[in-house]
């Protein structure tokens, strides 16, 4: 055990987790029991990036910038989706200010999303190396620079193929947890968030109430057992604060909605014929939509055309709410006064109803469906495609992703107003908060309490 002047706070981050799951998550359940558990509202868009950002920062996308699991640079027509570096936060990150305020405290980021090049004292995330002549070798951006290759010599290789796609399960939420405690053995965070992503997969590919959906749920309670174990092992039980924010609710879906292909057959998007297929055009279209779960990103080459654009969508079946303009700053997700080509959001957001989702597809023939659309390719596709967690075994031996949208039976994004407070937040200590209801910007300044006391 390390003895120590400040206390040690380990949060958890992770999306999927309901307050029914408790009833199957032994662990989760008991910190609640002694502690406290509350409701907790993600904020909108209820996506990966934005959600993180916001437990992180303790401020709104309006704020932190952090709008999708992509970012478009209208300027350039360059977008990036899920490997942007920490920078692009605009709002300090819960190390910077802990830091900031004690110089001797330590901090980790382990596997969040856009954190490469975070600043704290321990930062892991998936970065495979891309090779001269095309392959890639597995590996991980760690801070310091070293470390991957000892976790790896100890663990193995991080698997990579576990984390995301058609056999995503525990083993990489099981590698995430017991790297972060062989990390933390020389020196141990007092401030760590640790992203552990397992109840996200089975509910996407076949339901949240499914059975895979709900085994999962006890697979992940044990290896958060463990990690509490392990690490209060290093830091003492005593000294330790264990904090658990959901990211999100994923609630079953059974309709998806077009949101490019709508656009196309308006003329407002254009495509290139390829020998790899039809591939977007972001330069040449007056509209297009970065399509992420159920929020859709509507991004135009003239703003005088957000309305003609919004009444495309207003009324169609599985749209809920159509934003634009005003209603974009009064969701949080612009400044008052922002110039538009700084803000990185939509002109126009589609945000689905409950029950659907939306695809990135744009072209109207599979035929003309570019390459990537039936492979696993996360950082060209103009959007999230939860088709990644299916295989088509029909094309076995060969991996192929199918292009049916109705295999997928959960997803999460959009808010419901009669219940935003759709996860929870589990602290082990009754004095934590005595809030009663809790948002995702909460969660930096509790943290931040919990160390300077």
């Amino acid at each position: 055990m390390v003895a120590d002047t400040f206390m040690h706070v380990l949060l958890l981050s992770v999306p999927g987790l309901r307050v029914e799951d408790l009833s199957r998550m032994p662990v989760l359940a008991g910190l609640a029991s002694v502690g406290r558990c509350v409701p907790l509202a993600p904020g909108f868009p209820a996506v990966t990036c934005p959600v993180q950002a916001s437990l992180t920062t303790g401020s709104r996308p309006a704020a932190h910038g952090i709008l999708a699991n992509g970012l478009f640079d209208p300027g350039t027509n360059h977008l990036e989706m899920w490997i942007s570096p920490d920078a692009v936060h605009r709002a300090p990150r819960i190390w910077e200010r802990l830091k900031a305020a004690h110089p001797d405290l330590r901090t980790a980021a382990w596997f969040l999303l856009q954190s490469k090049h975070a600043t704290a004292d321990l930062v892991c995330l998936p970065a495979p190396k891309h090779n001269a002549d095309g392959s890639e070798t597995m590996w991980c951006h760690t801070n310091p620079e070293p470390l991957y290759a000892a976790l790896r010599e100890k663990l193995g290789e991080f698997p990579l193929h576990k984390f995301w796609g058609p056999v995503a399960g525990i083993e990489s939420s099981r590698w995430i947890a017991r790297s972060f405690v062989e990390a933390s053995r020389a020196a141990p965070p007092h401030g760590a968030v640790v992203y552990l992503p397992h109840l996200d997969y089975a509910a996407q590919r076949s339901g949240p109430d499914s059975p895979p959906a709900l085994a999962a749920c006890g697979e992940l309670d044990a290896e958060i057992g463990t990690l509490i174990d392990d690490f209060a092992g290093i830091v003492g039980r005593d000294n330790l604060t264990v904090l658990v924010a959901g990211e999100y609710r994923i609630r079953p879906v059974s309709h998806a909605i077009h949101p490019n292909r709508i656009l196309r057959e308006a003329g407002l998007l254009a495509v290139r014929d390829t020998p790899e297929g039809e591939i977007l055009d972001f330069a040449a279209s007056r509209a297009w939509t970065l399509a992420d779960h159920q929020i859709g990103h509507v991004y135009l080459r003239d703003p005088a055309d957000a309305m003609a654009v919004a009444d495309l969508f207003r009324g169609r079946a599985g749209v809920g709410r159509v934003l634009t303009g005003d209603g974009l700053v009064a969701a949080g997700l612009v400044p008052p006064g922002q110039p538009r080509l700084e803000n990185r959001c939509g002109d126009v957001v589609i945000e689905s109803s409950l029950d659907s989702w939306q695809t990135y597809f744009y072209w109207l023939d599979d035929a003309k469906a570019p390459s990537f659309a039936r492979t696993i390719d996360i950082h060209r596709k103009p959007g999230y495609d939860p088709l990644e967690l299916h295989l088509d075994r029909t094309k076995l031996p060969t991996i192929e992703i199918p292009l049916d949208p109705t295999l997928v039976k959960g997803s999460h994004g959009a808010v419901d107003p009669a219940n935003p407070y759709e996860t929870i937040f589990i602290a082990s200590r009754v004095g934590v908060t005595a809030a009663e209801k809790l948002a995702s910007t909460d969660i930096a300044g509790i943290m931040e309490q919990l160390l300077d006391g």
